[in-house]
């Protein structure tokens, strides 16, 4: 094989990482949402002993996220390892996502390096990718399992492999993706259809057999477990239909009847394109057919349809599946949602981008032309995501046409497959690289050295703050207030008593109170306002955008 290929995946992999590194760095903006504050506070607990499972006395909505044990059981060894602090609470999907990158690496480089490639581009800088690496949500850690089960099912079942490790291996993988989110649930149908194969042409029954036995023996635990805890053994499922039942206003066959013919029609489309995916739909669609040549082998065509299929089936899940048993609910168009849909997706694309090079003509052509399509469709700045790569397929397709086209850079040559991975490269990096060099939206990292410096023991009395920070203050001090301390509302500052020897302080930070996402729900008030409401003030510190003063209060 040409060198030029030979390196290429070594030097993506290398590519892939360092970006991912760099935006995990330079845009990490603290905590987001309450997911990652609960999955952080029950490592917390459990790091600590504190943490408990028992069902809701009550019978009322119980928070779903502490069934999730591999999101925060391995946040808690690296609290143990690193300390208490947001970047150590991340760390694992940080993890999870550049193992995602190295797994398609190790299963595709010396194979086919093109399609390891691709597939690592087109998976590692996708923008939610990378969103999703900076906050303790499951989303990238799911996928993680979901790449790893899936290729120890296509790679256990090849001749010459130890069948019963591989296949206790797909059982254990497939068992921790449930310990991770409930969404594994939409490659069962694949992995049924698998087994409904590989029986009916009695093939890798000792995989199979060694597998559903040790997924039966897990499963069998896993319920005996929630029997002892919980006293009803299907305890995961009925939370599951609890929450749905109390989300119901909102489904699409109870409160939001007019709106489920777009969802099962265009909007998902619109979704995809929307969200940076059209560009794995369009080169996944390209390794469709049949393929041809001396150098296509019977592996590389057996593989190509596996991550085609496992795309196919999952994403006619989301199109139309449901998240619940007992109501039609379909998954919600969220970008952080269609986690287990992109690494088969990727990989198909990858077959794409690799069939694309070879044959050039027509089929980039096609291409091409969908792409600038959706660049020209959405009229926005993930145009160019589109639209550079469109370009480069359809001046290759129409250069396979021209007398004068170099014949180093003909359909096939090594040079023409290394370019088009340079395209691939630049043209993904773009937005990554743009949001890196945003500004904060948050301050959290200088929010969180001002409490340290100023609102620590023994300092008593109150601290005032903005409606979002009232519920995380806790993680700041590792969920340890110092006992002196109380956090209360800005519009609280009327019911606030002191006694002698406390004090008042202000902490106003800009950028949340200007954070477009805050202000559009939750926060009411510009920090000019805020301000307004406390005359006698005095600035205490300032770290960038965040300000700590002490004020007096009139019912001091």
């Amino acid at each position: 094989m040409n060198r030029t290929l030979t390196r290429l995946p070594d030097w993506t992999l290398l590519y892939v990482v360092l970006l991912t590194v760099a935006y995990f760095l330079l845009t990490h903006e603290g905590l987001y949402a309450l997911d990652d504050y609960y999955y952080a506070r029950y490592a917390h607990q459990l790091l600590t002993g504190t943490f408990y499972l028992a069902p809701d006395p009550q019978g009322l909505l119980h928070d779903p996220l502490k069934e999730r044990y591999l999101i925060f059981g391995p946040v808690a060894g690296l609290f143990a390892l690193f300390g208490f602090n947001i970047i150590s609470a991340t760390l694992w999907p940080l993890l999870a996502t550049l193992g995602c990158a190295g797994l398609i690496w190790r299963l595709y480089r010396r194979r086919e390096p093109v399609v390891a490639s691709g597939a690592m581009l087109l998976l590692g800088l996708h923008y939610f990718t990378l969103n999703l690496t900076n906050y303790l949500y499951p989303d990238n850690i799911l996928m993680f399992w979901c790449l790893a089960g899936a290729a120890t099912l296509l790679r256990g079942r090849e001749p010459g492999r130890r069948a019963v490790w591989w296949g206790a291996g797909f059982a254990l993988l497939s068992f921790a993706a449930l310990l991770s989110k409930e969404t594994i649930a939409y490659y069962l149908p694949f992995y049924v259809g698998v087994l409904g194969l590989d029986a009916a042409q009695r093939q890798h029954s000792r995989f199979w057999l060694t597998a559903l036995s040790t997924g039966a023996l897990l499963l069998a635990g896993y319920l005996g477990f929630y029997q002892y805890v919980t006293h009803d053994a299907l305890y995961r499922i009925h939370l599951i239909e609890h929450t749905n039942e109390y989300l119901k206003d909102g489904n699409f066959l109870a409160g939001n009847r007019a709106a489920l013919l777009a969802r099962v029609t265009w909007q998902p489309l619109s979704f995809f394109v929307g969200a940076g995916m059209g560009l794995l739909l369009v080169l996944a669609g390209g390794a469709v057919g049949r393929s041809s040549g001396p150098a296509v082998t019977r592996q590389a065509t057996s593989d190509r349809w596996f991550w085609l299929v496992l795309a196919g089936i999952t994403l006619l899940l989301y199109w139309v599946g449901s998240t619940s048993l007992s109501q039609y609910n379909p998954i919600t168009l969220l970008p952080r949602m269609t986690t287990p849909l992109l690494p088969p997706l990727a990989l198909a694309a990858g077959f794409g981008l690799k069939r694309l090079t070879k044959r050039a003509g027509r089929p980039a052509v096609v291409a091409g032309l969908a792409l600038l399509l959706m660049a020209a469709w959405l009229r926005s700045a993930l145009s160019v995501v589109y639209a550079g790569p469109g370009l480069f397929l359809l001046l290759l397709g129409l250069g396979t046409w021209l007398r004068r086209w170099p014949a180093r850079l003909a359909p096939g040559t090594p040079a023409l497959a290394a370019g088009t991975v340079l395209v691939l490269a630049l043209a993904l990096a773009i937005r990554p690289v743009y949001f890196m060099r945003k500004p904060s939206v948050s301050e959290h990292f200088a929010q969180a050295r001002l409490i340290r410096q100023h609102l620590q023991a023994p300092a008593r009395g109150t601290v005032l703050v903005d409606d979002y920070l009232i519920g995380n203050y806790d993680f700041t001090y590792g969920f340890r207030v110092p006992a002196g301390l109380r956090y209360r509302r800005y519009w609280a500052r009327d019911s606030v008593r002191l006694v002698p020897g406390e004090h008042a302080w202000l902490l106003l930070n800009r950028a949340t109170l200007s954070n477009d996402e805050l202000t559009r729900k939750l926060i009411r008030y510009s920090p000019d306002s805020v301000l307004s409401w406390y005359p006698r003030r005095q600035l205490v510190a300032q770290d960038g955008r965040v300000e700590l003063y002490e004020v007096e209060l009139s019912s001091k």
